[in-house]
């Protein structure tokens, strides 16, 4: 389809409102920019639009509540894990103050061995 002249030299004279005026005469004439869009899906009425918005919102809130229980998997495996960190911890502390006293013990053990030097002069 043709929507514009060309511009030749006998166009340059006239005036550009005369141009625009002869192409709409022209697109008029054939017609193909004033007919309306043919409906190429036939199918897709209102209800169909509203059956495949519907789909659409249906997918998308599935894979919201997919990644809401995965969010919730995660948090309770960090409070899980977290409890578990605080546990070791405490055991670590509980552990490192009996080896304290049991090296407490072993050196003043030592001091009273006979015939062994001072620890600590």
């Amino acid at each position: 389809m043709k929507i514009t002249k060309p511009i030749g030299s006998s166009e340059i004279k006239q005036s550009p409102e005369m141009d625009v005026g002869g192409n709409l005469h022209e697109l008029a004439r054939s017609g193909d920019a004033f007919r309306p869009a043919e409906n190429t899906h036939d199918g897709m009425s209102a209800n169909g639009l509203g059956t495949l918005l519907r789909r659409v919102s249906e997918t998308s809130t599935r894979e919201i509540e997919n990644l809401i229980d995965e969010l919730q998997g995660l948090r309770t495996k960090l409070q899980t894990d977290g409890s578990r960190i605080q546990r070791d911890i405490v055991e670590y502390a509980e552990l490192s103050q009996h080896l304290m006293q049991l090296t407490t013990i072993i050196a003043d053990s030592v001091k009273k061995l006979p015939g062994t030097p001072a620890i600590g002069r």
